[in-house]
């Protein structure tokens, strides 16, 4: 069993928090029960390395199954230890060190995406990985990250995505003029989320969501640049019926995804 929380092997999973230590060894971070079930059941062949407490294994007598059925050895380490690798408060007695895995935006566009989700300097990385399970749960073919986006292996976009960035494509540091240009080379349109676009509902009387669509979100605080709305064919905004003065970026994205989801399968 692990139990020195300063050992150097201890040191180097938890410096994967860290950007410089993820683009050194091109590995990231997984945390909690959840995310790591979804690893070893669709992607196992990413897990370098996967440590758990003995109280969680015998609690998730599944992953233990599936580590098993994939070869992957489980070690041992104290909740001290678990708490000195994690990024999180209650890492929930699961950890593990997975190899990165990102596509390229011209493999995307070759599988024919009939929806995909662009994300443009969206820098919270909350948002980011709700905006990725959001669009797996849509049937969403892929997700784009620009280069100005936050990192897709920073640990709270790998965690807020509950598992979801083993589910489907995801491209990073992507340029949007050349993503543009490959969408519409593949059929598809580009539309924008846009405070200042159409009406979501006209859009949908109007059928305009049925085509096969690349949505485009920006940046949490200042939305898209006009240059940004130069390269899209249409911006739709969704409507705020109530008082709020405005509405959260992945909820926002969420119901966009959806629609298109909606008007594809109708």
């Amino acid at each position: 069993m692990l139990d020195n929380p300063r050992s150097p092997r201890v040191r180097a999973v938890a410096k994967l928090e860290k950007r410089a230590a993820r683009l050194e060894t091109g590995q990231f971070l997984l945390e909690g029960p959840q995310a790591v079930a979804e690893a070893l059941t669709f992607r196992p062949e990413l897990v370098v390395e996967l440590f758990a407490t003995p109280t969680a294994l015998e609690r998730y007598a599944d992953i233990a199954q599936a580590a098993e059925d994939a070869d992957i050895e489980i070690e041992f380490v104290t909740e001290q230890v678990l708490d000195a690798m994690a990024d999180t408060v209650t890492p929930q007695g699961f950890i593990a060190v997975c190899r990165q895995f990102p596509v390229s935006v011209k493999d995307i566009f070759n599988n024919e995406p009939k929806l995909i989700a662009i994300l443009e300097e969206v820098r919270d990385p909350g948002n980011a990985g709700t905006i990725i399970r959001a669009a797996d749960a849509a049937g969403a073919d892929a997700v784009i990250l620009t280069g100005r986006s936050v990192d897709l292996y920073n640990p709270k976009v790998v965690r807020s995505s509950t598992g979801s960035i083993f589910h489907l494509p995801v491209a990073v540091g992507a340029n949007l003029s050349d993503v543009r240009d490959r969408a519409r080379a593949a059929g598809l349109q580009i539309i924008a989320a846009d405070i200042k676009g159409d009406d979501l509902l006209t859009a949908r009387n109007d059928g305009v969501l049925a085509a096969p669509t690349a949505w485009l979100f920006g940046n949490e605080a200042r939305g898209l640049t006009d240059d940004d709305l130069l390269l899209t064919d249409k911006s739709i905004s969704v409507p705020i019926y109530g008082h709020a003065e405005s509405m959260n970026l992945a909820t926002a994205a969420s119901v966009c995804l959806y629609e298109s989801a909606f008007a594809q399968r109708s």
